[in-house]
């Protein structure tokens, strides 16, 4: 590797640079590999300079406040779908199907409600937990099916829950439940917990096969949109998708699982290590050290198909990790720890960043998206908390992060950056059906925790918790586990008579 970096100054905030010195990093200088991974401090710099001003225009936050919208321009200005001449470049001719004008969609907004969560935790700022609880009042007036149970994919141009409840992805379901889950973590209101819990047992007795031994894709086939040149989205009740699995540990499982009370927690963990091993058992393939993105026949399980890439492999085997170290169940933890750092090293490019995947020609695909990104990172920052010399990765991941994904001159995080000129596409818009603000704050908050502990530091975050839990076990920094060292309450001023939490962790692990 010829790649080293060092700070320097622009005005008065500190950016990282990347520097060829054609030198031999000391990758076995733990010490000198520690020394140059940002602090806390440097990760709160980028929520509150990169990625706020983007989440925190009047343009995101919705009419009223918590309807938040699903697609915005580049520089944060609402899209005028109905007069094409006026809309903005990069959602005039979208790739793969990211826009769909007439759909306001669920996971969308509860991603944003996760991301304000984020916001608040990491500042104690009342602003963001207001925003946060004004999108879940939202949610639960307007997401739910309270007829049919479930959730809704997206709501239509007059804001009527859609499609008909036979025509849901198990996955969506996932995602509506994300912001509702990051509420719970911070308060513990007991009302939002009864609809997490009824929507958790919706998605698993409705969309879990007995006979396939997994959580189903889809109940029926059907046509899930169709484009104007006449491209039709098909879906099929025989897909067998990873994400079906994966996001339910990701959006919300993994998280909350802790600290349910029970019965419900010990049926969680139950059920986190039975999808950890459908995933382990059904979809990884040993001689690629990979995760297929579908198993649904023969001819999809190869490289190149779609969500057959590092991003979706690393965060298997980072949540597969996470469940073992939860549950006691250490043979999940050490299949994650042999198989993850064969992604880190075949994904970590010369450039000092990381590729997205391997090709159907077993080539290494180097364009970068933001959310693949974030992964990696996260996976070595997660590694680096049991051995510091993982975060070799980070000295130079992070300062790509921060000189290419930001947009420097509207805030927020491109979605594609291409590998060629270091340059985004704006094909893919900075915030559409899928990319919301969820994967850059969670990158925040890891990158936050992580360093802190590398560092030796002491980390802080704020809750706002109706009743603090007498078992300080259950006070957790996001999904790990630590010691809490103190807890110092002060007034929650949009909420009478209620009271934050500061906490102050160390030993994160």
């Amino acid at each position: 590797m010829s790649l080293m970096f060092f700070v320097i100054s622009l005005g008065n905030t500190p950016a990282w640079a990347l520097v060829d010195l054609q030198a031999q990093y000391p990758i076995n200088n733990t010490d000198e590999i520690i020394n140059n991974v940002p602090t806390g401090e440097r990760w709160i710099e980028h929520l509150e300079e990169d990625l706020l001003p983007f989440w925190t225009m009047d343009t995101a936050l919705g009419e009223p406040v918590g309807n938040f919208p699903t697609y915005r321009c580049n520089d944060g200005s609402l899209p005028d779908f109905d007069r094409p001449e006026n809309l903005c470049e990069e959602l005039k001719n979208p790739v793969n199907g990211i826009v769909k004008p007439e759909r306001d969609y669920v996971r969308a907004k509860s991603r944003q409600v996760f991301a304000y969560g984020v916001a608040y935790n990491l500042t104690g700022d009342d602003k963001y937990f207001e925003y946060a609880k004004k999108g879940v009042d939202y949610l639960r007036n307007h997401a739910l099916d309270l007829k049919n149970g479930g959730a809704y994919t997206y709501l239509d141009a007059e804001g009527n829950g859609q499609p008909s409840v036979t025509k849901r992805i198990s996955q969506d379901m996932a995602y509506a439940v994300s912001g509702l889950g990051y509420y719970y973590y911070l308060t513990r209101d007991p009302d939002v917990l009864e609809d997490i819990i009824a929507l958790k047992d919706y998605i698993f007795n409705t969309y879990y096969d007995k006979e396939w031994d997994l959580i189903a894709w889809a109940k029926i086939d059907y046509t899930d949109y169709e484009y104007s040149d006449g491209r039709k989205e098909k879906v099929s009740s025989e897909q067998r998708e990873l994400v079906s699995q994966l996001d339910q540990v990701y959006g919300y499982m993994l998280l909350l699982a802790p600290i349910l009370p029970e019965p419900y927690q010990s049926q969680w963990k139950q059920d986190l290590v039975h999808l950890a091993k459908i995933m382990s058992e059904q979809f990884y393939s040993p001689d690629k050290n990979i995760f297929f993105g579908a198993i649904t026949d023969s001819t999809i399980k190869h490289l190149g198909t779609e969500h057959t890439d590092f991003g979706h492999s690393i965060k298997t085997l980072w949540l597969i990790y996470e469940i073992g170290k939860l549950t006691g169940n250490y043979d999940l933890t050490l299949f994650a720890q042999e198989a993850a750092p064969k992604i880190l090293k075949e994904a970590y490019l010369e450039d000092g960043s990381w590729g997205r995947s391997i090709n159907q020609y077993g080539q290494l695909e180097t364009d970068k998206e933001w959310w693949i990104l974030a992964e990696l990172d996260q996976v070595a920052a997660t590694f680096s908390l049991r051995d510091p010399s993982y975060a070799k990765y980070l000295t130079t991941t992070y300062p790509y992060w921060f000189k290419y994904i930001v947009d420097h001159e509207h805030k927020g995080v491109w979605h594609w950056v291409n590998a060629s000129n270091n340059e985004p596409d704006i094909r893919f818009p900075k915030e559409h059906s899928w990319k919301n603000a969820f994967h850059s704050f969670e990158h925040t908050m890891v990158g936050y925790l992580t360093g802190q502990e590398i560092h030796n530091k002491e980390s802080k975050l704020y809750f706002a918790f109706q009743e603090v839990p007498e078992d300080k076990t259950q006070i957790r920094p996001y999904i790990y586990a630590a010691k809490v060292k103190s807890i110092k309450e002060f007034p929650l001023d949009i909420i009478p008579n209620s009271t934050k939490q500061e906490v102050t962790f160390a030993e994160i692990r």
